[in-house]
This record gives C-alpha cells, structure tokens and sequence, in this order.
C-alpha cells in the first residue's frame, strides 16, 4: 500500500462521489484513500485465467464472478477495496450494480509491493465479512496458493498448494489445475 492519494479525511458518500470521477481506482480505508498500483502483465494473466475459470464455473448459478474493477464494500472496516477477483451468490450484491458486500470468495494475486498488506492487514478486514469463506493468495514468483477456510467454529484454516499442484476451492466447489491458473504466464527474466 502506497501513500494517501487524496489529504483529509473523507467520508464514505464524498468518497464514492469522488471515486467516480476519477480515471485511476482508489482504495478506501476508513477516511483515507489510496491509489492502486499497475500491475504486471503475470498478475493480469493469472487474475483473468481464475476469474474466466470460476465464471464457467458457475454459469447458471445465482453466483456471479467480479475482476479488479468491481468495488468491495466492509462495512466493519469502514472501507472499500478491489480485490483481483471475488465472487457472490447474494441477492443483495445482485441488486447492487456498482458495490458488492457479500463475497464468498475473494482471490488476490500477490506482487512484492502488496505481498505482506494482501497477507495481513487487508486479510484482517476481509475475515470481519461475516459471509466470506475463502481467501485465496496467488503467489506469481512460486507459483503456489495459500488458501485461508473459514471452519464451522469461526476459525480460519490454511490450505497450501504447492508449485505443480491443483487448486481447491471448497466454497465453489471448484478445482484448477496449475496449467489452466497459469496458462499463458511468461515469467519475467531475473535482472
């Protein structure tokens, strides 16, 4: 996470004005707004393979799957955010065209800069979504998945796949193979 993009504080509703004026999307965390970095051509490639894959997937179901651009309202954190991808099968986020607020997945794709927030903090206000189930972190560099299971007991349990391996994602019901997540994925030369 960067420094704020915007001095002062700003409410919920002068933000969402604000935001939508504005060419570059911006995270909101509790009365500060940052601006979102670029990202590379890996993690665009390996966000956009996940969020067709689950799409497919669930075609016909009431869940819909939702790229980068598509707003993430936690109320309990007083924020909004972009993840890579996330998916809801609520009624109330499929009457909201422009915020969601019940993912039951969400997937982030790692970058140097975001590794430790994605893992951490920002970990920390999605576990307060009450219907979140899974958080899956993609790591382009290892090419493995940690992916974070809410129990029946509120607690959550990691499941890591490794390099080479499947990727389960038990609250779609869905599995990945390492060659579809990272199809098309050019590694970058090391310098």
């Amino acid at each position: 996470m960067g420094l704020p993009a915007h001095s002062g504080a700003f409410g919920t509703d002068d933000y969402l004005t604000w935001e939508s004026t504005q060419l570059d999307r911006h995270e909101y965390l509790n009365g500060e707004v940052f601006a979102m970095a670029g990202a590379e051509d890996r993690h665009v490639t390996v966000a956009m393979n996940i969020a067709f894959a689950l799409r497919q997937h669930l075609s016909g179901s009431p869940c819909r799957t939702y790229m980068s651009d598509m707003r993430l309202h936690v109320a309990s954190a007083n924020s909004y955010f972009y993840p890579d991808v996330l998916v809801t099968c609520s009624a109330l986020d499929a009457a909201s065209p422009l915020v969601k607020n019940e993912p039951k997945l969400i997937v982030e794709v790692l970058s140097a800069s975001t590794a430790a927030y994605d893992r951490g903090l920002k970990f920390g206000y999605y576990r307060s979504l009450e219907c979140l189930q899974e958080y899956a972190l993609i790591d382009l560099d290892s090419r493995s998945t940690d992916c974070y299971r809410k129990g029946a007991d509120g607690l959550w349990v990691l499941h890591p796949f490794a390099k080479g391996k499947s990727v389960s994602l038990a609250s779609v019901a869905f599995t990945l193979s390492a060659e579809q997540l990272f199809a098309d994925v050019i590694d970058t030369p090391e310098i």
